[in-house]
């Protein structure tokens, strides 16, 4: 079963009208792309002069418990306490309501086969529609730990629209040869980068060529209660 994340009880935090538009632009970003917007793109959406204001806010909000910044990352904010329990995370239940959306679980895919293939839906879960905004079609069972900077965690499961298409940032679900990935999409005019979000994995070269493919792109995460 899977269940929001267990935060502890905390008194909220009083932040200034800025840092609560900040807060709420992370939240937005992580919400849509599923990874929190870099300094230089907090300080275009917000019209500062430079990424040090941008930068002075994040420290803020970080000396307040709000968010928690990782070094190493341009991406290396997380959110933790107030922050975090703002932030809706997607719950499963064993009932339907009527705004449910009823999304098959893949588990392990096979090489060369369709991702929606009847063999990989290790389940279905019945997910309120209401907590993304873009509707899901299924549910990826994320293995291993390359995401982990963007928040996305071994046994987390990834909420995936599926496209052939993407944008430069977006996280997306690739087919890489017989492989199916979960990585950062990039695209240059020599190649198509897949990022990992940690440093210990290396990132992926997609050269012309090469066997390549969009599976979707990610729209949410539901982080579960149990490991699997």
């Amino acid at each position: 079963m899977m269940d929001s994340l267990p935060f502890p009880a905390a008194p909220l935090v009083r932040l200034t009208p800025r840092q609560q538009e900040i807060l709420e632009l992370i939240q937005r970003a992580i919400a849509e792309i599923g990874a929190p917007p870099t300094r230089a793109e907090i300080a275009t959406e917000l019209g500062f002069k430079s990424v040090n204001a941008a930068e002075d806010h994040l420290q803020a909000l970080a000396r307040k418990g709000v968010i928690e910044l990782v070094s190493g990352t341009s991406r290396g904010i997380r959110l933790k306490g107030q922050g975090q329990r703002q932030r809706a995370l997607p719950v499963a239940s064993n009932h339907a309501s009527n705004h449910a959306l009823a999304l098959p679980l893949i588990g392990q895919v096979a090489a060369g086969a369709p991702i929606l293939a009847q063999a990989h839906i290790e389940s279905t879960y019945n997910v309120d529609a209401s907590l993304f905004s873009h509707r899901p079609d299924y549910l990826l069972k994320v293995r291993g730990m390359s995401m982990r900077d963007a928040g996305i965690h071994d046994g987390d499961l990834l909420a995936v629209q599926t496209c052939q298409e993407a944008s430069n940032g977006q996280i997306i679900v690739a087919r890489l040869g017989d492989e199916v990935t979960v990585k950062r999409f990039r695209r240059t005019p020599q190649q198509i980068d897949l990022l990992s979000e940690n440093p210990a994995f290396p990132h992926l070269v997609v050269r012309p060529g090469d066997s390549f493919s969009i599976e979707g792109w990610a729209v949410g995460l539901i982080r579960t209660s149990t490991s699997f």
